[in-house]
């Protein structure tokens, strides 16, 4: 019985994932033996399924709604997949599974033709838990048929924009990879529809694109964001003197730093935005030294730039956040991203929190509706939230299972053994691997063990009430299943 279930564990959570969006049949065909009894035709007739969960979801990357159906969206997942809904929300389907990367940074239509969707892999934050790109794709049918189209050791990617002129220009930010030097990153422009492409604007060994925006009016007036940083286990940079704001006004074939009214000092992250009301009216959020920085707006399509307020944003910080989103329904009211979700409405003089007790926190990405000025469709690390009234209440989305595991455990109960995984910002989850119930696994099947992000957990052989769970800074408590009960089992030092 214990062998039987182990190898359904091996293949739920070791051959592949569906809560990571990673396919069972991503492995490339090859004439020769695998070596070892862990190989494709020992799970031959072994099919994936999902067991969930959606009851806390997990991290969204990017948004993108159809321009002429706003009931159908893409969801790019930082780790785990692009997903389809063609009924706002109320059904998803994965359409990236098959594909060579797990974790997406962008998903972009084309403004020309919307069925064609672009899709750069490979998230642009900072973090350690983020997963590698290996560039960008394009899909002409919506979703259902992919194509690789170079770049690939660009890993994460910023950002993608077509020219709504021609659909075969296209531009593709770049950040490269985050834990060394090298790769391919930069701005690159294709003028062939991906065959061949061109990188445009480029600095040193650690220093990408992470943000790339058109003029709405003339294409060929752009804004380029660069982002010197690297990363190892023990440190993080985040910054340096070659960040920055670009614009090109001859379509990227010549580049200038904007630096009129800029702090002159090594930058870190920024973000920016183009006004969609008026486009020379242009934000950006500009981080420092030492978490400091602020706000700034310029009202010459760059030329020159007023500093509004200090903020900037912050939990572990700006590397993780820093977008700007701005309302095109009305003039100089901004959205930052942030841990809680902030709002501007006078063009960066001041800042307020749009907080909710019922709306997870650890905001990316935004979209608005043409038609409906008071809606918002947010993106965050519990997965995707909708708001009718600008912020005040939020509708969450509850069947989106895209939950970031790190480590996984289970145990020896009957009739079905049960899983508990630890979490990236969404707690330790604990569920069936299957019920008796005609509805399947549903997201009341799962329950909390401990807050925070999960790590490492594991359950007791001989009593799977009994789990243990951890949270960050390696703190650690005992969870009675039955009664509800947590303890503090933390090993201390002795004294001296």
């Amino acid at each position: 019985m214990r062998t039987r279930r182990l190898a359904e564990i091996i293949v739920y959570w070791l051959v592949g994932s569906t809560l990571a969006g990673v396919s069972a049949q991503g492995a490339p065909a090859t004439d020769e033996p695998e070596p070892g009894p862990m190989n494709s035709a020992t799970f031959k007739g072994r099919a994936l399924r999902s067991i969930g969960p959606a009851l806390m979801s997990g991290r969204v990357a990017d948004l993108a709604v159809h321009p002429d159906d706003q009931s159908t969206w893409y969801v790019a997942v930082g780790s785990g997949n692009l997903w389809k809904t063609t009924n706002a929300g109320t059904t998803w389907n994965p359409v990236f599974d098959d594909q060579g990367s797990y974790s997406i940074g962008c998903v972009t239509l084309d403004p020309n033709t919307p069925e064609t969707v672009w899709v750069g892999t490979g998230e642009d934050v900072s973090g350690r838990h983020v997963g590698y790109g290996d560039s960008g794709y394009r899909s002409r049918d919506g979703g259902k048929s992919w194509e690789h189209l170079g770049l690939k050791d660009s890993e994460p990617s910023g950002s993608t924009a077509v020219d709504p002129r021609d659909s075969d220009t296209v531009y593709g930010a770049a950040e490269g990879p985050l834990w060394c030097a090298g790769g391919e990153r930069g701005l690159y422009k294709t003028t062939d529809g991906g065959a061949n492409w061109k990188l445009i604007l480029s600095a040193g060994e650690y220093t990408g694109v992470n943000e790339l925006h058109l003029d709405p009016r003339d294409p060929d007036v752009m804004y380029a964001i660069t982002h010197q940083r690297f990363r190892n286990v023990a440190a993080r940079s985040n910054g340096g003197p070659e960040s920055g704001i670009h614009k090109s006004t001859d379509g990227g074939e010549t580049w200038r730093e904007l630096i009129n009214g800029i702090p002159a000092e090594d930058k870190g992250k920024i973000g920016l935005a183009v006004s969609p009301i008026n486009p020379d009216i242009v934000y950006a959020t500009i981080e420092l030294a030492h978490r400091e920085g602020g706000f700034y707006r310029s009202a010459d399509g760059g030329e020159s730039w007023t500093k509004g307020a200090d903020y900037i944003s912050g939990g572990t910080g700006p590397h993780y956040y820093q977008e700007l989103y701005a309302c095109p329904h009305q003039l100089d009211r901004v959205y930052q991203m942030d841990v809680r979700l902030h709002v501007t409405e006078d063009g960066g003089e001041a800042f307020r929190s749009i907080g909710s007790p019922h709306k997870h926190v650890d905001n990316h990405a935004m979209a608005f509706d043409p038609n409906g000025p008071d809606y918002l469709l947010v993106g965050c690390d519990g997965g995707l939230y909708q708001s009718w009234d600008l912020g005040k209440t939020w509708k969450y989305t509850a069947n989106l299972p895209i939950t970031q595991f790190y480590k996984v455990a289970v145990d020896y109960d009957e009739p079905f053994y049960n899983v508990v995984g630890g979490t990236q910002d969404n707690a330790t989850q604990h569920g069936p691997s299957r019920t008796d119930n005609i509805h399947g696994i549903r997201n009341s099947d799962w329950m909390i063990t401990v807050f925070g992000d999960g790590h490492q957990p594991a359950i007791d052989p001989a009593n799977p009430d009994i789990i243990y769970s951890q949270w960050q800074q390696g703190n650690l408590v005992r969870h009675d299943r039955t009664t509800g009960e947590i303890v503090y089992i933390q090993p201390q030092p002795a004294e001296g």
